[in-house]
């Protein structure tokens, strides 16, 4: 038997229950500029991908929150906090990597990296990060859990919404709110020890101390959580996030989504245990997908914007299935081409390989790549040479002329280095700092993390002058450490027109 599924016609009003998020927008459209919020109560569901999103929850939280406390052995004074952004500084410490300002560029290819995941996983699997990882996601769930604690699960919530005011609404919305403010203040706190020693902040915090910029940084993480995860909710992903916007041109039709398998659940409607399954879709109507999902949707109308792809529909279908002993799945991960073949009697294939993947995966591991070997070849130790000005030369009085030099010397390592310096492209040029005996090659000790300014004089003999045609040539200081040799090039000034 053929089943025709027509999507085109709009339901009537009696055709069962319609999503918050449908009659929110309904009650939108004749009241001006501005619609106030409709309250979401989402149901408590039960099954593997919610205890999949309170695993992950619990992961993300602990590594928000314990990571500044981790210590990391440095040298001298240096910090010992493994993950640390020091302004003051000049420094970025991961571990065991150290960026320096000047090395910008790696922290844009690490931003790049984490662009172009997004983009292979939202093609391979749809919104997995909304639905999974983004901070607002996180916080709302845990929100959400300590709102059903004080108030119980969705119809609890609903009725102490509607009741009068009483001491069992006072205490059970007060109590709420002081734990939702409690994780913001903690969720602000936690940010500014990322940017200060946490062990010295939390007690210079406390006392009155602490930078004013901790104190602000607190403040509005304090807010911005309570609001964005307390009050907000569902409305910065809809209105506030460009990400649900951008994430269509990434999809495609063999994009895995949250899916509702109309080939198997059309005609729906209700149905009493008695009745056959003949002629009729598996979707009985009881909307307990739509009571279960914390956007307010109806997923049975198709992917929409709102959507998060937190599956916390499926695992609401799966129990309706098993209570009616249906087969689940009828709410899973597919892609609309699968759903497409199987309404037209076709096996369904899905296609992970394919163009858009491979432009991803391809980018990704061409930048991938190029990050690995930057680290692998950054140099330790960093020089640049600054020729003077005023004057570009001096003139000596056995007709030899003297440049003028100041090298930066940035030793990104955290032990003292040894170097060599020898001055090349100046026949006979001889090479000595104020205060050293000339020598070549020239040695000198630079202290770790830090930049060292070294003053050198290049004085090229009279015969070597004469015997010049222009008046500047090519030159290079030579650097030679433990670990590898580096060319700074540079010029000599004779002091001659060409």
């Amino acid at each position: 038997m053929t089943i025709i599924i027509d999507r085109t016609r709009e339901r009537a009003a009696s055709a069962g229950p319609v999503s918050v998020a449908e009659r929110q927008r309904e009650k939108a459209k004749p009241k001006g500029l501005y619609q106030a919020r409709v309250p979401i109560y989402p149901k408590l569901v039960h099954g593997p991908w919610r205890w999949l999103k309170w695993v992950l929850l619990i992961a993300m939280l602990a590594i928000y929150y314990i990571t500044p406390w981790i210590r990391w052995e440095r040298p001298g004074a240096l910090p010992d906090q493994a993950v640390l952004v020091d302004f003051a500084g000049g420094r970025f410490y991961f571990f065991m990597i150290q960026l320096w300002p000047q090395e910008v560029y790696f922290i844009t290819g690490l931003l790049v990296m984490a662009a172009l995941t997004l983009f292979l996983v939202t093609a391979l699997f749809g919104r997995l990060w909304c639905g999974y990882a983004c901070p607002q996601t996180v916080w709302t769930d845990l929100y959400i859990y300590i709102e059903r604690m004080f108030e119980g699960d969705r119809n609890a919530r609903m009725r102490l919404d509607a009741a009068p005011m009483s001491f069992n609404k006072l205490w059970r919305k007060g109590g709420k709110h002081a734990v939702w403010i409690g994780v913001a203040f903690g969720t602000g706190g936690a940010w500014i020890f990322y940017f200060h020693d946490a062990p010295q902040l939390i007690r210079t915090f406390w006392v009155g101390t602490a930078p004013m910029t901790a104190y602000v940084s607190c403040a509005i993480l304090t807010f911005t959580t309570y609001v964005f995860a307390g009050h907000m909710r569902e409305q910065v992903c809809i209105y506030m996030c460009p990400w649900p916007r951008i994430q269509g041109a990434m999809l495609d039709d063999q994009s895995f989504q949250v899916t509702y398998r109309a080939d198997r659940g059309e005609p729906r409607g209700p149905h009493k245990k008695a009745e056959s399954w003949d002629g009729r879709g598996d979707c009985i109507d009881c909307n307990q997908c739509v009571v279960a999902c914390p956007m307010g949707i109806d997923i049975r109308n198709g992917a929409q914007l709102e959507c998060i792809n937190c599956a916390l529909c499926i695992d609401a279908c799966d129990e309706i299935m098993d209570r009616v002993e249906r087969p689940r799945g009828l709410i899973a991960y597919d892609t609309d081409a699968a759903v497409a073949a199987r309404c037209a009697g076709q096996k369904p294939k899905h296609k992970l390989i394919r163009p858009r993947t491979l432009y991803y995966a391809g980018a990704l591991i061409l930048v991938s790549g190029l990050m690995i070997q930057g680290l692998r070849t950054r140099e330790v130790i960093d020089v640049h040479a600054l020729r003077d000005r005023n004057p570009a030369y001096v003139q000596l009085q056995d007709g030899a002329v003297r440049n003028g030099y100041t090298l930066k010397i940035a030793n990104r390592s955290f032990e003292t280095a040894t170097i060599e310096i020898r001055y090349s492209g100046v026949r006979g040029a001889a090479l000595n700092s104020p205060g050293q005996p000339g020598a070549d090659p020239l040695v000198v000790r630079v202290e770790p993390n830090r930049v060292t300014p070294l003053r050198l004089f290049v004085t090229a003999p009279a015969v070597t002058v004469d015997a010049a045609e222009g008046g500047s040539q090519d030159a290079a200081f030579e650097i030679r450490s433990s670990e590898r040799t580096q060319l700074v090039p540079t010029a000599f000034d004779y002091g001659r027109s060409q």
